[in-house]
């Protein structure tokens, strides 16, 4: 049954989750194996790593690389998506590239980048936006080309700047892509973060999953990527989802008198 607004009621949201949580420790307890630790003994290793200071220092780690690698992506993919949209010619160009790239598996880029630059940090960083921009520039090429020509020809005749056209015209037209490009990209580029800090940090998220499964440590593993992923479910619901439905909100009277 849905609430007054046509959305599913909230307690619809506390099902599934909580469901499976008690359906993995009812396992893990009938099992009794250290390859399927209970959801307390992963909290206790959350907790453990956590006062000891470990867990901060390579969340942070993770988090800083994440946060660098997905400006410069963002910012290098829109460019491009742009210029490929509003040009014929350009796209025509770069098109086999963008295409050679998104079918670039991810983990040949972080080999390659680690074989000619060394386990450097800028190798790490290089390797997950060359993985990510190519995503963002087809996502934003298409918000590119469905841009109104009638608001292009209004700035026209109002002689809008570079500056103001794209403000006033080009921007609340291609939020919605934007968004699309910056929610699926902090879900890839968090999971190429991991795999070059497995291959070749010595911290961080991935260096640390990639040091307790030498092990077989399940625990340690699980908490490790429990923590993270509650990081990123914070930015979500923080961050994104806010920017997103205040950026709307000029869409909302369009749609009243549809």
């Amino acid at each position: 049954m849905k609430g007054p607004t046509g959305r599913p009621p909230l307690w619809s949201y506390w099902i599934v989750l909580p469901s499976f949580v008690v359906l993995w420790a009812l396992t893990a307890w009938l099992l009794q194996s250290p390859l399927l630790p209970t959801p307390a003994n992963v909290l206790d290793t959350m907790v453990r790593e956590s006062a000891s200071g470990e867990l901060w220092h390579h969340l942070g780690a993770t988090l800083a690389r994440v946060v660098v690698a997905f400006v410069l992506a963002m910012a290098i993919g829109t460019a491009i998506g742009i210029v490929m949209g509003r040009s014929q010619t350009t796209n025509a160009l770069f098109d086999p590239l963008l295409v050679l790239l998104l079918n670039l598996p991810a983990l040949v880029t972080i080999i390659l980048m680690y074989v000619w630059f060394g386990l450097v940090e800028v190798a790490a960083v290089m390797a997950v936006v060359i993985n990510k921009v190519p995503n963002v520039a087809v996502t934003v090429r298409e918000g590119a080309r469905s841009l109104d020509y009638r608001l292009e020809e209004m700035a026209t005749v109002y002689e809008f700047t570079r500056w103001q056209r794209l403000r006033e015209v080009w921007v609340p037209q291609l939020f919605p892509y934007l968004m699309a490009a910056t929610r699926g990209g902090l879900a890839l580029i968090w999971k190429i973060v991991l795999v070059v800090e497995l291959l070749g940090r010595s911290s961080g998220v991935g260096f640390q999953l990639h040091m307790a499964f030498q092990v077989f440590d399940v625990a340690a593993i699980l908490a490790y990527s429990l923590a993270f992923i509650a990081v990123v479910q914070l930015i979500e619901l923080a961050i994104l989802q806010p920017l997103e439905r205040r950026s709307s909100r000029w869409r909302q009277p369009e749609a009243a008198h549809a």
